[in-house]
């Protein structure tokens, strides 16, 4: 009987290397991608960067708050982000849990099931445009992904210089609020995503008051009343706030209500990063521009 020979021929290694190759990198991208997000500013940022991650907390207010991106329709919901299921999170067993500073004390208990990365966006006395950009490129680099990365600050910039050229000469000073309950709003100023976008639009803030660190001061609806100021609302509205409003004197008497002005968008995240920040512009310069011309049409008309 002839030797028989265990050497492979080259036509049969090639496909074999190739096979091996592809399944490495697939395996690779696929552990990169694996990745549970307690946070909902990561997993935005993840999903604009294409790789979206396998598993949130509270998916459905994720979507009530954040708006876009969307989360997948696949994506697993963790439960509550103060305290997520730890069952369903091991039984899913990522190759990380993603939080961010104010998840900090979940850190112990996540770890049990796999290594846990924080990232810190809206730190006191930071530029918070710049933290955006840094947040994108770290997760672009988690992910490997640093050319979506990039790509993704390029565009975001490029829209905002777009949508800048869009805007009124003459728009007036914005109060951006975001309701509480009936008698109390978040007023946004400095320090906040808000801000950050209106600087690059060149858009005026009229709330020059100090904020917290996540970019927002907490008052009572009278605060508002001596501002003369274009009044935006920022959605959703907690549940029979609107109702109560259309019969409280102290809103009916703000200007913007007084001259049939009120600007609402929706829902937006207020501390989230770029694609946040890409939605906040594309959603406030189309009202800002229909409310100047509304304006002239009724300066016109009462003319």
């Amino acid at each position: 009987m002839p030797a028989i020979h265990h050497r492979l021929s080259p036509f049969i290694r090639l496909p074999l290397a190739l096979l091996t190759l592809t399944f490495c990198l697939s395996a690779k991208a696929t552990a990169a991608n694996d990745i549970a997000s307690i946070d909902w500013t990561l997993a935005e940022t993840l999903v604009a960067l294409d790789q979206p991650p396998t598993a949130v907390a509270q998916v459905s207010d994720y979507h009530d708050w954040v708006g876009e991106p969307r989360l997948p329709d696949d994506v697993t919901d963790l439960g509550l982000r103060s305290q997520p299921n730890m069952e369903r999170l091991a039984k899913l067993s990522p190759q990380r849990v993603l939080i961010s500073p104010m998840f900090s004390h979940l850190a112990p208990r996540l770890e049990q099931i796999a290594p846990v990365e924080t990232f810190s966006l809206y730190r006191p006395g930071q530029d918070t445009w710049t933290e955006m950009l840094d947040l994108t490129r770290a997760l672009g680099e988690l992910v490997e992904r640093p050319d979506a990365a990039e790509a993704l600050i390029a565009s975001t910039e490029s829209r905002l210089e777009t949508l800048s050229e869009r805007l009124p000469d003459d728009s007036q000073p914005l109060l951006i609020v975001q309701f509480m309950d009936a008698r109390h709003v978040r007023v946004f100023g400095e320090n906040g995503l808000f801000q950050a976008v209106m600087d690059r639009l060149g858009l005026e803030n009229a709330w020059q008051e100090e904020t917290n660190a996540w970019g927002f001061s907490l008052v009572g609806l009278e605060r508002l009343v001596e501002l003369d100021a274009q009044l935006v609302v920022v959605e959703p509205y907690p549940t029979g706030v609107e109702e109560k409003l259309r019969h409280s004197a102290l809103w009916q008497h703000q200007t913007s209500m007084r001259d049939d002005a009120l600007i609402t968008i929706p829902p937006t995240w207020s501390f989230g990063a770029l694609p946040s920040a890409r939605r906040f512009a594309e959603l406030i310069v189309p009202a800002l521009v229909r409310s100047e011309q509304s304006r002239h049409t009724r300066h016109h008309t009462d003319s």
